[in-house]
């Protein structure tokens, strides 16, 4: 179908002219479009899509915050970069990036856009309204809306006494947002209500429609004065979950994901703090949790513990508390960040250690790939939705590194294990709130640091399903598997327990299938 071709006086009409004079081959994405593993990524140039950026303004580097592939179809390759100096800057991942030694010069080239958005750091960005929109957290203790065309403010956020650390977005209003804040809130709000009277920038102001203070407010064991309360009931994290209505939350308080009744936000659906005894922490330490992400689906949780781990949990059984863990990497500091992939096969993790990790969702045990590149501690982490293999990750090195693989491998493939039927909402009086450490792997594996970031040769093969192993004492290994075996039999043995039972998620009839993100590649370029 024709299209007429946009004004290249415009963002995006410009945008839209540089692909389309691009001139990609027939062959060349044939290729792209085939499904391959992860075990080939590499930021170095030579090719579109991969390549290191260096953030700086006028030529004082700064450091990346938060970054952001664009979530819509048509521009899924655009990259939203924030910073400490509280810049906005936008790439086109698809064009020739430079390498490490010529990223600084080429800078300026690289970029398509920037503005200054914050006269602070912003620490998350949210893409909505089908990229045309973009949000931004600031430690001003706002959140502004920005226009990606024209880089105008279309309004503030403003409500938040501390710095806002996290956002999301409904999944299907992008007019509805949730915000986390370093002063232990979380604040939803609707962006179709009118305005308040504009600020002195001339900027229209929007107050929140409902707040939630002391969401995670430490547990005191005695009177003692904490010496870091304004850190300890931060929230790190927010998340709208795919079922439309419950909203994730994490903090640095504690190791506790709650989940919230957006109906009724009085009290989160379960606030116990279930701690856990099978690894119990040093002199009653608890550990605050950096990062929540979602798959695409909604179907998993992944939430990056200050323990060193990455938990999974699934959506539709919180209560049981997270069915894997992942270890490797060295989570430090709040500002290191994960991020489960679009189709749940895969977990992205930055590390303090300046690598950046890559785990198998359903194999654990084989360990991470291990991406080297970064000079300092590797935060912020991205996939690209649509296009399968690349992925971002910023660091404090002051760059910001796109991967992609050089090589595409289809010998053995199949198509992985993902769960393509959307969550629903969970009841109220089912228990949700659940402990981090309830679960480790059955032993820490070793990072694989071959130089070409190898997997082990087991790693082509098919993902399987893989019974839950958690390194606990023998009592809680024992429950939890007789848990799974009894649910397991349940479901085969009900009349309907092909269409209505939760493990029908994992195992869908063909009619009820949902696209992956191959499939949504493969029908692009046909």
């Amino acid at each position: 179908m024709a299209m007429r071709p946009p004004s290249s006086g415009s963002f995006f009409g410009g945008l839209r002219v540089r692909e389309l004079s691009g001139g990609r081959g027939s062959s060349a994405r044939a290729s792209a479009a085939r499904l391959h593993y992860l075990s080939d990524l590499s930021s170095d140039p030579g090719g579109r899509g991969s390549g290191v950026i260096s953030v700086e303004h006028d030529g004082d580097p700064a450091i990346p915050f938060a970054v952001s592939f664009c979530k819509a179809a048509l521009v899924s390759r655009l990259l939203a970069v924030a910073d400490e100096d509280g810049y906005v800057s936008l790439y086109d991942t698809r064009r020739r990036l430079p390498s490490r030694s010529s990223s600084l010069e080429k800078s300026a080239e690289m970029r398509l856009s920037d503005w200054v958005a914050h006269n602070n750091a912003i620490f998350d960005v949210c893409w909505i309204k089908e990229g045309s929109q973009l949000l931004t957290a600031s430690g001003d203790q706002t959140v502004k809306i920005w226009s990606v065309e024209n880089k105008k403010c279309l309004g503030v956020l403003s409500g938040h006494t501390g710095s806002v650390k996290s956002l999301s977005c409904h999944s299907s209003n992008p007019e509805l947002i949730v915000s986390g804040s370093r002063d232990g809130s979380f604040a939803l709000w609707d962006l179709r209500c009118d305005p308040k009277a504009p600020n002195g920038h001339g900027e229209a102001c929007l107050t929140s429609s409902a707040v939630v203070k002391e969401a995670h407010s430490p547990v005191r064991k005695s009177r003692t004065r904490s010496r870091a309360k304004g850190a300890s009931t931060s929230i790190t994290s927010v998340l709208y979950l795919k079922d439309d209505i419950s909203i994730a939350t994490s903090g640095a308080a504690d190791n506790v994901v709650k989940l919230w009744d957006t109906r009724n936000l009085k009290a989160p659906v379960s606030n116990k703090t279930s701690q856990s005894t099978a690894q119990p922490s040093k002199e009653g330490v608890t550990h605050g949790i950096s990062c929540l992400s979602q798959d695409s689906y909604g179907a998993y949780i992944a939430a990056s513990c200050m323990d060193n781990r990455i938990y999974l949990y699934s959506a539709l059984h919180m209560d049981k508390g997270p069915i894997k863990c992942y270890t490797g990497s060295k989570i430090e500091s709040f500002f290191v960040k994960s991020a489960i992939s679009p189709d749940g096969t895969h977990i992205l993790g930055g590390s303090s250690d300046g690598n950046i990790y890559l785990w198998q969702v359903d194999q654990p045990e084989l360990g991470p790939i291990v991406l080297k590149g970064h000079e300092g501690e590797a935060t912020s982490v991205d996939w690209c939705a649509l296009e399968v293999g690349k992925i971002v990750s910023s660091s404090d090195d002051t760059t910001v590194r796109v991967w992609n693989t050089k090589k595409i491998d289809c010998t053995n493939i199949s198509s992985p294990t993902v769960i393509r039927k959307r969550v629903t909402a969970p009841k109220i009086e089912c228990p949700r709130s659940a402990s981090h450490e309830r679960a480790t792997t059955s032993r820490d594996v070793p990072a694989c640091n071959s130089a070409g970031g190898e997997l082990p040769t087991s790693s082509h093969s098919p993902l399987r399903p893989r019974v839950l192993e958690f390194g606990t004492p023998e009592s809680a290994k024992k429950r939890a598997y007789s848990l799974f075996q009894e649910e397991a039999l349940e479901t085969r043995n009900s009349p309907g327990g092909q269409t209505d039972s939760p493990s029908s998620v994992l195992n869908p009839p063909p009619s009820l299938k949902r696209k992956t993100i191959r499939d949504y590649f493969a029908s692009s370029t046909s």
